[in-house]
C-alpha cells in the first residue's frame, strides 16, 4: 500500500491523525473519538471525528484492534508520522549530562561503549545497542602449514598475543620451502601493520613488480592476507544492554512478542547487520516493525545513528530497540546526541 503524503490531507484530517498518534504513543492504548474531542483544539463533535478516523483507517494509517472503538496507528501510519509530522524534542540538559558522563576519556573505549548502551537503555526504556568499531589484528608473525595437496593452514599471531588459524587453498604444486618463504616474507615485510594496510601495500608492490619472492609464494602471501582482511567485516561485534526494559510496563503488549524480540536479540548477527545498514545515514535512521523482515513477528522498532573516528570515518553505530510505540520525538534526538558525543570522544 502506498503511503498518503501529508500534503494530500486537509488540515482537519492531518490534525486528527497527529492527535491520535501522539496520544497512542503516550498511553499505548487505542484512542477514541471522545478522547480526541477533549484533547484536540479542533471544535468537532465525536461523530465528525469518527468519520475522519474511518477515512484514515481506509487509507491504512489507523487500525481498530479487536472490537475496540478506539484507533491506533498502523506501522504505515507511524512511518508517515515520523517522516512528515514529528516535532523532535532536543535532549534535556539532564539527559545530555547523563550521556556525557558515561562517554569519557577515562579507560578503554570499549568501556565507554558498554556504558553508552546502558545509559541509553535507562533513558529510553528500551534495550541499548552499539555496534563496536571493527578492530583488525596487527600482524606480528605469520606462517603456513601444508595440510594436504591443495590445502593449507595459515597461522596468524597478533601483537596482542592472540593466535588465529584459517584453512585456505594452496597454489598447485607449491613446495614446503615456498610456504616457509611466504610466512617469513609476511612477518618481515608487514609486521606492525593492520591486515588491510598490509594488503594495500602488497597490491602496490605487486603492481610495481617489487616483490622479491617467486610467483607461487606471491599468490600465497596475498591469499593469506585476504583471508584475514575480510574477516572483521563478517563478524561485527554487537553490545546489547537493558533487555529487561522490554519486559517492563507492558511495552510490547503481549508476552509472545516480548519473547520474539528477545530471541532476535540473542541472534546478534542479524541485529548487527541491520545496524550496519545505518552506517551511511546522515543522522538517526528509523526502522519500524515489519518494514524489516527481522521484526515481522515482534513488531519492534530500531533507532540507530552512526558515529565516527578522528578522520571522519564511520566506525560503528549506536541505537536502541523497543516496541513500535516509542516516544520517537524524544528518543531520536537522544540517539543522535549520543552518536555525536561518541564521535567527539573518538576524534580526540
Amino acid at each position: 500500500m502506498t503511503t498518503t503524503p501529508i500534503t494530500e490531507m486537509n488540515d482537519r484530517t492531518r490534525d486528527i491523525f497527529r492527535v491520535v498518534v501522539e496520544a497512542y504513543l503516550e498511553s499505548g492504548a487505542p484512542v477514541g473519538s471522545r478522547t480526541i474531542s477533549k484533547i484536540s483544539p479542533l471544535e468537532l463533535s465525536p461523530a465528525s471525528i469518527r468519520n475522519v478516523m474511518q477515512d484514515l483507517e481506509e487509507l491504512g494509517l489507523l487500525a481498530a484492534p479487536h472490537t475496540s472503538a478506539g484507533r491506533m496507528p498502523t506501522e504505515l501510519g507511524l512511518r508517515l508520522f515520523v517522516d512528515g509530522m514529528m516535532q523532535a524534542a532536543e535532549p534535556s540538559q539532564e539527559e545530555r549530562d547523563a550521556i556525557e558522563s558515561q562517554i569519557t576519556e577515562q579507560g578503554p573505549v570499549e568501556d565507554a561503549l558498554r556504558a553508552t548502551t546502558s545509559i541509553l537503555s535507562g533513558l529510553s526504556s528500551c534495550a541499548g545497542l552499539v555496534l563496536v568499531p571493527k578492530r583488525e589484528p596487527v600482524l606480528k608473525q605469520f606462517s603456513f602449514v601444508k595440510l594436504s595437496e591443495g590445502q593449507g593452514l595459515a597461522i596468524l599471531v597478533s601483537q596482542d598475543g592472540s593466535v588465529e588459524n584459517r584453512v585456505l587453498d594452496l597454489p598447485p604444486g607449491i613446495s614446503e620451502s615456498a610456504l616457509v618463504e611466504a610466512g617469513n616474507y609476511l612477518t618481515a615485510r608487514y609486521g606492525g601493520q593492520t591486515l588491510s594496510q598490509a594488503l594495500a601495500v602488497l597490491d602496490r608492490e605487486i603492481s610495481a613488480g617489487e616483490l622479491a619472492i617467486d610467483k607461487a609464494s606471491e599468490e600465497l602471501v596475498k591469499a593469506g592476507l585476504v583471508t584475514w582482511s575480510r574477516d572483521p567485516a563478517d563478524r561485527p561485534v554487537l553490545i546489547v544492554r537493558g533487555q529487561a526494559k522490554l519486559l517492563e510496563d507492558g511495552n510490547l503488549g503481549d508476552l509472545e512478542r516480548v519473547r520474539g524480540l528477545l530471541d532476535e536479540l540473542e541472534g546478534k548477527q542479524e541485529i548487527a547487520r541491520l545496524l550496519d545498514s545505518a552506517r551511511d545515514a546522515v543522522a538517526a535512521k528509523i526502522f519500524i516493525g515489519a518494514e524489516n523482515k527481522l521484526f515481522s513477528l515482534s513488531g519492534s522498532s530500531v533507532i540507530a545513528a552512526p558515529y565516527k573516528d578522528g578522520d571522519g570515518q564511520v566506525v560503528g553505530v549506536v541505537g536502541v530497540i523497543g516496541p513500535t510505540r516509542l516516544n520517537y520525538a524524544r528518543v531520536v534526538p537522544m540517539v543522535d546526541f549520543t552518536a555525536q558525543t561518541l564521535s567527539r570522544l573518538l576524534g580526540k
